[in-house]
């Protein structure tokens, strides 16, 4: 719970700093690749993220991402998404997003593996606060073994047009997971 008033204590100073800020962005771009790190509280794991979108004609997105992580316990957990998305121009800082993944995961635990493969489907808000303060808002179901509902939230600061960096909570069931990581814009 501490860990929880820090970040958004964080998250506070990153929207006061970003209302003072020179204009860095004018809109927001889908084609992008992602490196985040990520820990996953009340279990004693933690690795990467690296993700990617690419932005088509038509609103129409291509997702992909890999995560990896490690437990305490000598467990290791591999997934693999990649899918498609749709964006809905809400306003002129705005926008509804969705996306439907196909999901592959590993599990290896001392010397056993299994795999499942499964869906998962997200529907979310992206937009400005200010022209160097995006927040991000979703609702995320992933359906392998067992059906998993969580709530994301996430803010960038932008550096450049290219270059944001921010932070990311995930809230599901018993399990939350926290990330910090920068995103490259092309």
């Amino acid at each position: 719970m501490k860990m929880l008033f820090l970040l958004a204590g964080l998250l506070v100073q990153g929207i006061a700093i970003a209302q003072t800020v020179d204009k860095k962005q004018t809109d927001l771009s889908y084609s992008y690749a992602e490196l985040r790190f990520v820990d996953v509280d009340f279990r004693g794991g933690d690795g990467l993220r690296l993700n990617g979108s690419y932005e088509l004609e038509n609103n129409w997105l291509i997702v992909g991402g890999l995560t990896t992580l490690d437990f305490d316990n000598n467990v290791d957990l591999t997934v693999l998404e990649l899918g498609a998305g749709y964006v809905w121009k809400y306003s002129d800082d705005f926008d509804l997003t969705s996306t439907l993944r196909i999901v592959r995961s590993d599990v290896d635990a001392a010397g056993v593996s299994a795999d499942e493969t499964g869906f998962a489907l997200s529907a979310g808000i992206r937009g400005l606060l200010s022209p160097a303060f995006e927040i991000r808002g979703s609702v995320n179901h992933i359906n392998l073994d067992n059906s998993d509902t969580y709530l994301e939230i996430a803010g960038d600061y932008y550096f450049t047009e290219r270059f944001s960096a921010g932070l990311t909570l995930e809230f599901a069931g018993d399990t939350d997971a926290f990330t910090i990581g920068a995103r490259w814009y092309f």
